[in-house]
């Protein structure tokens, strides 16, 4: 059974002009084209990939690795929006869109926001949230202890640095993080015990 939004191991049945086709199973074969197929790739092989939707809402393959996979939680940068809302880099050529309806604010070309990325019950295309609190543990210490991993990532693409600390407003911390203020600390303090981060007024830096 194909992982939709994935990584999946297929076995190689037919080279064409412009890729080969994989072996999907139920789902009939999937075509990875031509620009990642691997030079020593051939008939009969299995190969890993990750399985994802074209324009066209059909299966399609690529050994290219997203910034996250269906039940991630990811920092993502808005690439451009329109209409029905919000389309965010995930690192594939074709962009991870997130509606309006799952937007805590109006989404921003250029901002990047903390989503969990999934498979739409309804139409089951993927899709990204920013309400992503009905997927995080109910416990706040487990909670905390998820956070403190996402935030480390978000200090390694800022330039080991964030502006926000104890005397912040949880506004402003619920707005970059969508995280509680008492999550956040406690994932600060989880960070500088692990001697990960250095803590200032100006607010913490990675290490």
């Amino acid at each position: 059974m194909i992982k939709l939004g994935d990584y999946n191991t297929l076995r190689i049945v037919k080279r064409v002009d412009f890729g080969l086709y994989l072996d999907g199973g139920d789902e009939g074969e999937i075509l990875l084209p031509s620009r990642y197929v691997p030079r020593s790739a051939k008939i009969g092989d299995d190969i890993e990939v990750f399985i994802y939707l074209d324009q066209d809402e059909k299966l399609i393959a690529t050994t290219l690795k997203p910034f996250a996979k269906v039940g991630d939680f990811a920092w993502l940068e808005c690439s451009w929006t329109n209409e029905y809302g919000a389309f965010l880099n995930w690192g594939l050529m074709k962009d991870l869109f997130c509606p309006f309806r799952e937007q805590k604010q109006r989404m921003q070309k250029g901002q990047r926001y903390y989503v969990y990325v999934m498979e739409d019950e309804r139409t089951h295309r993927l899709m990204a949230t920013a309400k992503v609190e009905r997927y995080q543990k109910h416990s706040g210490y487990e909670q905390a202890l998820d956070f403190s991993e996402e935030l480390l990532r978000y200090l390694k693409g800022n330039g080991g640095f964030c502006d926000l600390g104890d005397k912040s407003p949880s506004e402003e911390i619920a707005h970059r993080f969508g995280v509680s203020k008492k999550i956040y600390k406690k994932a600060v303090g989880d960070l500088y015990r692990r001697r990960l981060i250095t803590i200032t007024d100006e607010g913490i830096t990675l290490v």
